[in-house]
């Protein structure tokens, strides 16, 4: 007698500060366990049980992090995905209420219709660098924030302690801020894997160290995916918005809001400095392209060269950028 074919199992795990719920896409498993070392330990061995052909979580920054790690280490094929791309998922089904039980469901049933692909465990080395990275975005928010406190000082509150406190303050942000950029240029200095990257990077005019990090750090896919899928990803495609015979506005949506911030700044910079970037700007000005619509198809143009760069490993060379 034949041996029947196994159904293939997808569980989803809804990630809070002290929970993660765990359930597969029927519901035929749920449990909770405590989001820290001892329920870690847990779900390990619950999951061993269960045979899972994909663990799929959402991406919640830290909480999520350090059980990403078990599980990859535990050598369980796990994928993390978009919050926003399993609750409209979601609301399509017709779940609208919202439990972390129903959660971890909808995050299942998002697996087994979507099948996103299993990631790998990143080293040890990445996991730091992409630390280090989320701190130093904290930080340069944190400096903005306290900066427009102290504009919005007025008449004598400017002698006040207030001000004192807020120059105190930012002084201790900027010292620290400093001190991640010094660490993360060491950390890339001492790789020569690293070091080739961000060189490379570098080449282009517009394209300065953080911008450089961010693209090396934020997307490792850099240079293995073709350009659509690429732009894509980062979030600078613009998505067609039609209905019958009405024509909406193509806009671009989702994706790396930390790449993008930074090619939207390198490009910026490249109109000064970079002559392709600056020549495709004119043109689309002159053509009468709002300036915000012009501005994401220079990103999607800078992306795409940085992209094939990367592939071909190849420096900046204007002259090969003709008909691009």
């Amino acid at each position: 007698m034949g041996s029947e074919q196994r159904t293939k199992v997808y569980v989803g795990i809804d990630v809070s500060k002290e929970w993660l719920d765990v359930a597969n896409e029927d519901g035929t498993f749920e449990a909770r366990f405590g989001n820290d070392e001892a329920g870690h330990a847990e779900l390990v061995a619950r999951l061993k049980e269960v045979l899972p052909d994909l663990v799929v979580m959402e991406a919640t920054g830290n909480y999520q992090l350090e059980l990403s790690i078990v599980l990859a280490t535990a050598k369980l094929p796990m994928a993390v995905v978009n919050p926003r791309q399993v609750r409209d998922f979601a609301k399509a089904l017709g779940i609208l209420a919202k439990t972390d039980a129903i959660d971890a469901r909808a995050i299942a049933r998002f697996g087994a219709s979507v099948k996103p692909r299993a990631q790998p465990l990143p080293s040890d080395e990445v996991l730091e660098m992409e630390a280090l990275m989320t701190r130093r975005r904290q930080l340069v928010g944190m400096i903005a924030s306290e900066k427009n406190r102290l504009q919005a000082l007025f008449g004598p509150a400017k002698k006040s302690w207030a001000e004192k406190s807020i120059r105190d303050t930012l002084s201790h942000l900027i010292k620290q801020l400093s001190q991640i950029d010094k660490d993360l240029t060491k950390r890339i200095e001492r790789s020569p894997v690293w070091k080739a990257k961000d060189d490379l990077l570098k080449s282009v005019p517009g394209v300065g160290k953080v911008t450089s990090m961010t693209l090396s750090i934020d997307l490792p896919e850099l240079g293995t995916l073709d350009r659509k899928k690429i732009a894509a990803l980062v979030g600078v495609a613009p998505l067609n918005r039609d209905s019958g015979r009405a024509q909406g506005k193509r806009r671009i949506w989702g994706g790396r809001a930390s790449v993008r911030t930074a090619l939207y700044m390198a490009c910026v910079a490249s109109l000064r400095c970079n002559p392709v970037i600056r020549a495709l700007y004119d043109h689309l000005i002159s053509a009468k392209k709002p300036v915000k619509v012009a501005l994401v198809a220079c990103m999607r143009k800078l992306l795409t060269i940085l992209n094939a760069m990367v592939r071909s490993q190849r420096p900046w060379n204007p002259s090969a950028l003709t008909g691009a």
